[in-house]
């Protein structure tokens, strides 16, 4: 599997697929994806203007069931999902786990935004979206997890640090930071307090 961060937290993963998570400030049209996985429907995750720069004809989409009405796309297959459920998509097992703040107002549990698990190779990617350290997300099983690290609106590098060590994936990743909020020095800080034996990459 091949990793990108676009910016921010806009993902790609490159591998007998090529999966966008939540694509934003994309420079030019590439039109490569045959997935596009959304988070939620924040300018920055469900961006239409990025969305048709990475979309083909092809293309499926999985987003939220809260967020369809935001997605200016009609022609295209487009799978609507709930948190706490188990998707195939095109032989990918999908894991929707809930993504929502616990001590501030912007991304409320009922509006069931969500982070997914994405089964790639026999490696589990758990991609946070924009959330809290949850009940949920503490029982997070995976090999990659990219979580924000920002602040602000999501975690800060210190709360991120605290999930990755209870979940211990193999490779932790910061997103979420540097752009819209927190510094370019939150992935450095968020490494710091990672716990040694937990592999920290940062893309940006």
């Amino acid at each position: 599997m091949q990793i990108e961060i676009n910016c921010h937290s806009s993902v790609k993963l490159i591998g007998d697929k090529t999966i966008y998570i939540d694509p934003y400030n994309i420079e030019k049209n590439i039109n490569d994806a045959d997935i596009i996985f959304i988070t939620h429907n924040h300018y920055d995750h469900l961006s239409n203007e990025d969305i048709v720069k990475v979309m083909n004809k092809n293309t499926i989409f999985v987003i939220p069931e809260t967020c369809c009405v935001d997605l200016k796309i009609i022609d295209n297959p487009i799978i609507a999902v709930l948190p706490n459920k188990k998707y195939d998509i095109t032989g990918i097992k999908v894991e929707t786990i809930p993504a929502y703040n616990v001590n501030k107002n912007f991304h409320p549990k009922e509006n069931k935004f969500i982070g997914y698990i994405l089964t790639l190779h026999d490696l589990r990617f758990y991609i946070a979206g924009d959330t809290d350290i949850t009940e949920e997300n503490k029982k997070v099983q995976c090999d990659y997890a990219f979580v924000p690290v920002g602040g602000t609106y999501t975690m800060n590098y210190e709360e991120a640090a605290k999930l990755i060590n209870i979940i211990k994936p193999k490779v932790a990743i910061p997103t979420h930071y540097g752009l819209i909020t927190g510094s370019k020095e939150d992935g450095i800080n968020f490494s710091k307090l990672v716990n040694k034996s937990i592999e920290c990459k940062i893309f940006y």
